[in-house]
């Protein structure tokens, strides 16, 4: 009786142990079960949240059925539960021991910010303001803040950081991509500056972005820009002033309203280049890296104007008798359809 009676103990562990086998080894398998998502899901891990907390937060959005399976699982695979700060996308078809290793491996969410040819600083900084995906340090800060802080104290910002796409995680901050863009710039115009052409009226780098923001301003069409570059080569050699709008336009600030008149021509400014010689002090917007080649290797030729046609392109001239009939041309009789700007791509060209 006794013998009967512990076989039949032994069979009821042995049927427990396996019943509880069998309910871990299907709760574990939940973890390899895809999610079911109607849209792409971000997922935020603090700094500092403990593996068991993030299991409940996946929970608690639904991301997984039960976190006790993957708390279980952090547990027995210790390395799988070292996960990393950041801002996580997870998709359908995503399974949550899928969603562990991307958090595991830092495969945080890409974020794009993007600085375009011609923005000024003013732009670049709300453009960051902006941004919901970033953290905000400079919000409060000063121009001359920033700039102390990328190492560069008492520099003018303007034209000194580089337009271009910079991905970034929500951890970036807004000084991280300054800084990034601060850099490109000055790699970009040390390359730049290393190759260009001989003969120059620059006597530093600096000098050559003032000019290469100057024309990223006048024309937004690629071919132009080594010609427009050469027209104000040409002016600079000979002593002409370089009489370019939007350098007025810069200099006027806020008062600029989209127009300039005949006394904003004649006011004074130290951007105002019917007024001043030579170039402004600073450059006037962030310049490309074709505009700062065109400003480093301008055109041959002997062209010393310009005027806008109202298609975006201009029409180039010798000397003034024939600038006066371009613009008597192109604008005291302007087309119904002018634009300072080339027209957009979809249009097609001669649109």
């Amino acid at each position: 009786m006794i013998r009967k009676l512990v076989v039949l103990i032994v069979f009821l562990v042995v049927l427990a142990a396996a019943g509880s086998g069998l309910w871990v080894w299907q709760g574990f398998k939940t973890l390899e079960q895809p999610v079911t998502l109607d849209e792409p899901v971000l997922f935020h891990v603090p700094s500092g949240t403990a593996f068991s907390q993030v299991a409940r937060n996946l929970e608690r959005q639904g991301l997984v059925t039960r976190s006790l399976w993957l708390r279980l699982y952090g547990r027995l695979v210790p390395e799988h539960a070292r996960i990393k700060a950041g801002e996580y996308e997870f998709v359908a078809g995503m399974s949550p021991r899928d969603m562990l290793m991307a958090m595991v491996n830092g495969d945080t969410k890409d974020w794009s910010m993007q600085f375009i040819e011609g923005w000024t600083f003013r732009d670049v900084r709300a453009a960051l303001s902006a941004s919901d995906n970033i953290r905000h340090v400079t919000r409060d800060w000063s121009d001359e803040q920033i700039m102390t802080e990328l190492g560069a104290p008492g520099d003018h910002p303007e034209g000194r950081f580089f337009p271009d796409t910079y991905l970034h995680t929500s951890n970036d901050s807004d000084l991280d991509l300054l800084r990034r863009s601060f850099e490109a710039m000055n790699r970009v115009l040390e390359e730049e500056w290393a190759t260009r052409s001989d003969n120059l009226p620059y006597d530093s780098p600096y000098e050559a972005l003032i000019m290469a923001s100057i024309v990223e301003r006048e024309t937004g069409v690629p071919h132009e820009r080594n010609e427009i570059a050469g027209v104000f080569v040409r002016r600079l050699a000979k002593g002409m002033r370089l009489q370019t709008d939007p350098t007025v336009i810069y200099g006027m600030g806020e008062r600029y309203n989209g127009r300039i008149t005949r006394r904003d021509l004649r006011q004074h400014t130290p951007y105002n280049t019917y007024r001043i010689d030579g170039l402004p002090p600073t450059p006037i917007a962030l310049p490309g890296r074709e505009a700062i080649h065109a400003a480093l290797h301008p055109a041959d030729g002997n062209t010393l104007y310009f005027v806008a046609r109202g298609d975006g392109s201009h029409k180039f001239s010798r000397n003034l008798r024939e600038h006066q009939q371009a613009v008597r041309e192109y604008q005291l009789n302007r087309r119904e359809d002018y634009r300072s700007s080339p027209a957009p791509a979809s249009q097609g060209a001669g649109q």
